[in-house]
């Protein structure tokens, strides 16, 4: 073998061995997944709401900030408007960790939590800032890592508003106004037992039949946030809307088991902090839109009638926290102390 072979073999030598020792560094000091890898690594995050939905504008502020926090190593692509399925399918496709990560309300989490259901209780916090407060905090925390178990990982809460009645019928300003209305609500047992405990019968129906149940008199009311109430066009067959934020179930960011065991503890960190920072940008991009869907209504011609002290229906729903204090007492004292 000439001179001029060896050289080059021997460069050769020195250039492999240069690059495992750069290859190696990384899980010496900690960086990249838990298996030391520092390529970048793409992740899929469901949304069912369009792109440009308060939820899906903290998605992308949490894809962001992941990027940041994990120097590029994670890169997260958000799958707005149901792209990826329906709530239930993106909740099974992420235990199965076909997804990386999704967005859904806490409703559909009770399946796999009772806990989480202590957010659908009525009148449950002072004001929004108590509120966010917790759900920010140690406490909200807690209530996320109750989903332990379910091949899920919650991560943070985002804003979903404060549902409130509107119905066609008349102003209502107390509870007794209630009384004789049929109003619409989801299909739970606790979401029956608000209604009626205030005197209203409870209508069970699903969403997309609630428009034409209000125009046609088979029910006199429903509940929801502002923005619901004013792209459903609910507001043209009921213009009687009462603030009265009676219940607010949040959203939930969360990723699936399988991704989350690929993480180094480092990055689950990151992908934590991340998430909580972004809730910030979720919130306000929630409160605009928010008030655009309030004055739209209100030049549509909705009478909104301000509840300024709930106390009073705080009081009348007293049968349902002695209903279900057993289930839920624990997280009701942690959540409003």
């Amino acid at each position: 073998m000439g001179r001029k072979a060896v050289t080059f073999i021997s460069m050769l030598i020195f250039v492999a061995m240069l690059l495992a020792a750069c290859g190696g560094s990384s899980e010496e000091d900690g960086t990249g997944d838990a298996n030391g890898s520092t390529e970048t690594k793409t992740l899929r995050l469901a949304e069912n709401h369009p792109d440009d939905y308060p939820t899906a504008i903290g998605d992308k502020e949490f894809a962001r900030l992941v990027k940041e926090k994990t120097e590029g190593r994670y890169e997260i692509e958000v799958y707005s408007g149901g792209q990826l399925g329906e709530e239930s399918e993106v909740l099974e496709q992420a235990q199965l960790g076909t997804i990386d990560l999704a967005r859904v309300n806490a409703i559909p989490l009770t399946q796999f939590s009772q806990d989480i259901g202590v957010l659908s209780m009525p009148y449950l916090f002072e004001d929004e800032e108590a509120k966010w407060e917790k759900l920010n905090g140690e406490v909200g925390q807690d209530l996320l890592a109750t989903l332990d178990g379910s091949n899920l990982v919650g991560l943070a809460f985002y804003d979903s508003g404060e549902r409130s009645f509107y119905n066609s019928e008349r102003p209502i300003e107390k509870p007794e106004d209630m009384a004789g209305l049929k109003i619409r609500v989801q299909n739970s047992e606790l979401a029956i037992d608000i209604v009626e405990t205030l005197g209203a019968s409870a209508t069970p129906m699903e969403y997309g039949e609630v428009y034409s149940a209000l125009q046609t008199g088979v029910i006199d009311g429903a509940e929801n946030n502002f923005p619901s109430y004013y792209t459903s066009n609910h507001y043209n067959v009921s213009k009687y809307f009462t603030v009265n934020g009676y219940q607010g179930n949040p959203e939930v960011l969360l990723a699936s088991e399988s991704l989350w065991n690929e993480l180094s503890d480092e990055d689950k960190e990151a992908f934590r902090e991340a998430a909580l920072e972004s809730v910030a940008v979720q919130r306000e991009a929630w409160a605009e839109l928010t008030e655009e869907a309030r004055e739209a209504v209100v030049e549509a011609g909705s009478e909104l009638i301000e509840v300024e002290d709930v106390s009073e229906w705080r009081d009348a729903v007293q049968p349902v926290y002695d209903k279900y204090g057993d289930q839920f007492g624990e997280w009701i004292d942690r959540l409003t102390e």
